[in-house]
């Protein structure tokens, strides 16, 4: 009997104690593990919600050396799986860590305050974009609704569909900018143009919408000439620091995750700028209810350049122009549903995708949207709709009532 063996340091008992090490860094989720020899074992003295389980020593290595970059790469790769319910697990496993992680504050704000100092230039924030927008039409349409929103969706009640509840969403955020016909505006990242034509459409507004993915202004465009509203909106090719004249509303919704903290000022002096002294603008972003930096794996492989915002960090758009912010709204477990129902779809084409790009690509986007979702359910994420306006604007609206339906104006 060797030394090892003698004090019961066996190789298997030393990968399931480098194993349940990690699981306790995750906060002690209640799942249960399985080795690549077969050996099965509980992380907690709880029923398991799933089992995780590796198939070999080295995706062990990658956890302890990375833990966000190695769990992602290693489902994305096949050197773990996940046996049951998978957005359980994920949510689990979130929770775990979310908890353990409650009473850090100074650590990850430090951590945002270094990745601030990245710079999205122009040229840069091509690159991003296209790395997540530009995989293809075909590919957002399999699992998106039929208007290719991919932003918040809002549940105004509880049976709604995904679809009916963009539609909502849509409603909401027009309600809230109080448009009424005649008005001129401008929308920043308009994706797919969803919001952009649902404006000019029911609202009667003029609408100039800026965005720097090429595939998507090109679908938006498309859609835009086939539903006759070519005389009332227009989509531009262009970057949203490129926006001149000026407007009766500013809108953004899902692009301030993109911008980088760096730019916050310089898109708050845009919006000062171009929004007219009577206007009204609206910000709908992902953000956190504490400054923290990117999840590793998510900058790496899905958002290149992204940072997801606490409010105090949003107030570098307001406070250096003397915005006046007039409400805020969070919409943390409508996102959660939404990704919820996103991953749903996905599930249902997943093969498909696999077809279509590889296997890694198909694990890696499935990993993406029930994390998501978990992210938004467990608190770590939030989901902020700010209404603001010029410091000197004494005609914004009186009271919440304009926002909520029977008190707007679609046509």
């Amino acid at each position: 009997m060797d030394a090892e063996q003698s004090f019961g340091l066996s190789p298997g008992n030393i990968d399931q104690a480098i194993v349940l090490g990690i699981m306790k860094s995750a906060g002690n989720p209640r799942i249960s593990v399985r080795l690549w020899n077969g050996n099965e074992f509980p992380v907690t003295g709880e029923h398991p919600v799933a089992c995780l389980e590796f198939l070999s020593r080295r995706a062990v290595l990658k956890l302890l050396t990375a833990p966000s970059v190695g769990f992602g790469e290693c489902y994305s790769q096949g050197l773990i799986k996940i046996h049951g319910d998978f957005l359980a697990f994920v949510n689990e496993v979130t929770r775990a860590i979310t908890r353990k992680g409650s009473h850090q504050f100074y650590l990850p704000r430090l951590k945002s305050d270094l990745h601030a100092l990245r710079r999205n230039s122009t040229r840069r924030s091509k690159y991003n974009a296209h790395h997540h927008y530009d995989l293809g039409n075909d590919f957002y349409r399999m699992w998106l609704d039929e208007r290719m929103v991919y932003t918040c969706a809002y549940y105004d009640t509880p049976g709604a569909t995904l679809a009916e509840a963009q539609v909502a969403k849509l409603d909401h955020v027009c309600r809230k900018l109080d448009l009424k016909p005649g008005q001129t505006v401008v929308e920043a990242g308009c994706g797919w143009g969803a919001l952009a034509m649902h404006m000019a459409e029911h609202y009667g507004v003029e609408v100039k919408a800026y965005n720097i993915s090429r595939a998507q202004v090109d679908w938006a465009r498309e859609k835009a000439a086939a539903r006759g509203l070519d005389n009332r909106l227009e989509f531009i090719l262009g970057d949203y620091r490129s926006i001149g004249k000026r407007f009766d509303r500013f809108v953004s919704v899902g692009m301030l995750e993109h911008v980088g903290r760096a730019n916050y000022r310089t898109l708050g002096k845009l919006v000062k700028r171009c929004l007219k002294p009577e206007g009204l603008a609206l910000i709908h972003t992902i953000g956190r209810s504490h400054p923290s930096s990117m999840d590793a794996w998510i900058l790496k492989y899905i958002f290149p350049g992204g940072h997801v915002p606490s409010l105090g960090e949003m107030m570098a758009i307001f406070e250096p122009n003397r915005f006046t912010v007039l409400d805020v709204e969070n919409l943390r477990l409508h996102y959660a549903r939404t990704c919820a129902e996103w991953l749903s779809n996905y599930e249902a084409v997943a093969d498909k995708v696999s077809e279509m790009y590889s296997e890694e690509f198909s694990r890696m986007w499935r990993l993406y949207l029930a994390g998501s979702s978990a992210g938004f359910q467990s608190g770590t994420l939030q989901l902020y709709q700010v209404v603001f306006a010029h410091g000197t604007n004494n005609r914004v609206p009186w009271s919440r009532k304009y926002q909520y339906p029977g008190s707007f104006g679609r046509t």
